[in-house]
């Protein structure tokens, strides 16, 4: 979907948080600024030239958007540090003056910052689009081209999926000997299931992510969500077998389906519900550019310690994990217990 980055403070800071966007940007934008204090900052009037604005128009955005500038790396120089600036800079930023008391610099970051909130900039504009260029370079070159399964390059998943597959056999077993019915019912209650966590059932699930009919939602999910479903499956697994002793028969769909309402409610579940819906809606949108229109609500920009967690050098594809001997000794320990 198109990104309109003067508008969305997602985007902008999904960008922002990527190292290895900012790393491809400083190397190929080559946007110029002075060295110092071993990274590269610009001053305003660097700026102004840069994005062919005025002194008025970044004062506005400093005032509009202060905070958001100031956690990416605008700062104000004063005292030793100015004075070590101004040495620094070898006479090269004379018409900044040489006697002002404060002087406010922008990182690189900042600068990006910047330019993808300028609307009144043509520069800025085309920086905007290139940088979306390289994102795109980016997540081609560090994921293999394969967003659709980027949750598989958590170094947490595999032992997750494995997981999840075991309490998923205890869940299955508990509709089996516990509540009537034919085999829709396993459909049924996992749809159950994903409602309570990330409000869509499976199909729906499907549709978002542009899944095959018969392609396994489990194989695109996060680890963190797997773990919840699978604490979803366990402890409704135990419900169903508790309430059919207590009843000395087999429930109903319609009492399952209550006990899993009410299940659903514990307050145990809701922070972790709430980080699984954040966490999902979050990178989906960022990482598989796919929107959870229901739990759009839950959107925030991705920190920066997940783009290393899957773009990162501890990241790798499935087939590189499933090949680790010590990986594949952890999964017959589980195996074996």
């Amino acid at each position: 979907m198109a990104k309109d980055l003067t508008e969305s403070s997602h985007d902008r800071q999904n960008i922002l948080n990527n190292r290895y966007v900012l790393q491809q940007a400083e190397q190929h934008l080559d946007l110029g600024g002075a060295h110092f204090q071993n990274e590269t900052v610009f001053t305003k009037q660097q700026l102004m030239a840069l994005y062919e604005i005025s002194d008025a128009t970044i004062e506005r955005y400093l005032n509009s958007h202060s905070d958001e500038l100031k956690s990416n790396g605008y700062q104000i120089l004063r005292g030793a540090k100015l004075k070590e600036f101004k040495a620094s800079s070898h006479g090269t930023l004379t018409n900044e003056g040489t006697k002002t008391s404060v002087l406010g610099v922008f990182s690189f970051r900042a600068v990006l910052n910047l330019g993808m909130l300028l609307t009144e900039s043509e520069p800025a504009r085309l920086l905007r689009s290139r940088l979306l260029d390289i994102v795109l370079d980016v997540m081609a070159e560090r994921a293999g081209g394969h967003t659709k399964f980027i949750n598989q390059r958590d170094e947490n998943y595999l032992l997750a999926a494995f997981q999840e597959e075991n309490y998923r056999r205890n869940f299955t077993d508990a509709l089996d000997n516990h509540v009537e019915g034919n085999h829709w019912k396993y459909a049924r209650f996992t749809n159950l299931i994903y409602q309570s966590i990330f409000h869509e059932n499976a199909a729906e699930y499907k549709k978002v992510l542009k899944l095959t009919a018969k392609a396994n939602i489990r194989e695109t999910l996060y680890s963190e969500v797997l773990n919840l479903i699978a604490s979803f499956e366990s402890g409704i697994a135990h419900e169903l077998e508790k309430a059919s002793q207590a009843q000395g028969r087999k429930l109903t769909q319609k009492e399952a389906e209550r006990l899993l309402r009410s299940f659903e409610q514990h307050p145990l579940f809701k922070p972790l519900i709430l980080d699984a819906r954040t966490k999902m809606a979050s990178r989906d949108l960022c990482f598989r550019d796919a929107l959870h229109k229901k739990l759009e609500a839950y959107i925030r920009s991705v920190p920066e310690a997940d783009f290393d967690r899957f773009l990162g050098e501890k990241s790798r594809s499935l087939e590189e994990q499933l090949s680790d001997p010590e990986t594949l000794a952890v999964l017959k320990r589980l195996k074996d217990r």
